[in-house]
């Protein structure tokens, strides 16, 4: 099967940027290294900004000694006096321990295939079953992420092919009858004929974003709240040497770029709220920034859409993707070590994370990471498990829900986030899933 690796941007500030995994068996978007300061525009709160609680990380309280067999220990400090009490943010904490269905409905460029419904096992190899949703559930999985490309099963006019819309709404229904929380986008439609943040491309783009959205809300308008719309997947401008990461974020192309992202999450927006029927007027819709980057959802230009035809308050998500640190987590060729005690790997999750709750958790905002996990290296399952604990747990201190990105790549080349066989059910890495569960409590 032909691989799709982007060649890694090395050389270039080093940054704390954060991609999702996007090809078969794995193969996902390059991404610089970490370790570096963030851009100067990045909207990083003064000291007197900052809560009191946060002085403290998750490795300085001690906790209860008492751990279940298996489980890494992270100490939690005390929960946050000035964590905000509000509806978003217990909706989004409610949707505890999160999955990916990933490289399944995402899949493009399959010429290869003849018939289009194939696309769903074309790089996963196997087909979204209720059984596969039931073991999730299961195993105490709340919500589920089903990324969606579309621009592959579209007419001319950009109608929805009808088969592969009722087979998305039924891998939907598996989760969503079970309770679960479950959240569908626009995946991998991020090209120069259908959506893409440049202003040459914009009018077209807006076209596009908005009879896509019209078709989907159409469909699920009568799914309740756990039913969650995210506008689109990593929005940049692919092909191009900023594709993943812009060095200067005052520069006119960083300007051109933020504020397209912006246009295009706010098309979305508007176009979800117009089908006023169902729940699509209060629904919860995740908005990523420029490449789903924490960074870049940083800068003071990037905005949240304003919603007011919305019929209730707050019901905006922030999204981003964050694959920290990325020599332990993405990049193939860096470390296989992560290591609690030492601190080694953890500065740069605290960090990135202490500064999204700051900026959007303090005001009532809730954050989604709709896509995190380490890469697994062939020997490196204990760091890969004090990875996760860590990550998790900290996300929960301030307020984050995570979803790990799972693409049913085991033993392959290119990037492998497999923790459950999809064919067989059976866990690769219950280790991993056990660390989730525990510190999603």
């Amino acid at each position: 099967m032909k691989k799709r690796c982007i060649t890694h941007l090395l050389g270039a500030l080093a940054v704390m940027t954060v991609l999702s995994a996007c090809g078969p068996e794995g193969s996902t978007p390059a991404e610089p290294p970490t370790g570096a300061s963030a851009p100067a525009a990045t909207a990083t709160p003064t000291q007197a900004e900052v809560p009191t609680e946060e002085a403290a990380s998750p490795t300085d309280t001690p906790a209860a000694d008492a751990l279940p067999d298996g489980i890494v220990k992270v100490n939690l400090p005390l929960p946050m006096s000035s964590m905000p009490d509000n509806e978003a943010l217990s909706f989004v904490r409610d949707m505890k321990a999160g999955w990916n269905l990933g490289n399944c409905f995402d899949a493009y460029d399959c010429n290869w295939l003849s018939d289009p419904m194939d696309y769903e096992t074309a790089w996963c190899k196997a087909k979204a079953t209720k059984e596969l949703i039931l073991e999730l559930k299961a195993q105490g999985f709340n919500s589920i992420r089903i990324p969606v490309s579309w621009h592959n099963h579209l007419d001319n006019s950009w109608n929805i092919d009808s088969k592969w819309m009722d087979r998305v709404q039924e891998v939907v229904d598996y989760a969503y009858d079970e309770g679960m929380y479950v959240i569908i986008n626009i995946h991998h439609d991020n090209d120069a004929d259908h959506e893409y943040p440049s202003y040459a491309k914009l009018d077209n783009s807006k076209k596009y974003i908005t009879k896509i959205w019209t078709q989907i809300a159409e469909r699920f308008a009568g799914y309740d709240e756990h039913l969650i719309y995210e506008t689109m997947n990593e929005p940049r401008q692919v092909g191009t040497e900023h594709e993943w990461w812009i060095n200067d974020v005052h520069s006119d192309t960083a300007k051109e770029c933020f504020d397209c992202v912006n246009q295009l999450n706010q098309t979305a927006v508007d176009t979800i709220r117009s089908v006023d029927k169902g729940y699509n007027t209060s629904r919860y819709i995740m908005c990523p920034g420029y490449c789903a980057s924490p960074e870049f959802a940083l800068v003071n230009e990037f905005k949240l859409p304003d919603d007011n035809k919305c019929s209730a308050e707050n019901r905006l998500i922030l999204s981003v993707h964050a694959y920290t640190p990325y020599n332990f987590a993405l990049d193939l060729n860096g470390t296989d070590s992560f290591d609690i005690a030492s601190g080694k790997g953890t500065d740069e999750i605290s960090s990135f994370m202490r500064r999204l709750y700051n900026s959007y958790v303090v005001k009532g905002i809730p954050v989604v990471i709709g896509e995190y996990g380490a890469l697994d290296k062939h020997g490196n399952t204990d760091s890969r498990m004090q990875f996760t604990a860590y990550y998790v747990a900290t996300a929960r201190y301030y307020g984050l829900t995570t979803l790990w990105w799972d693409n049913n790549a085991l033993n392959a080349e290119g990037e492998c986030f497999q923790i459950i066989d999809r064919s067989t059910l059976k866990w690769s890495f219950p280790e991993i899933r056990d660390q989730i569960m525990y510190y999603c409590e």
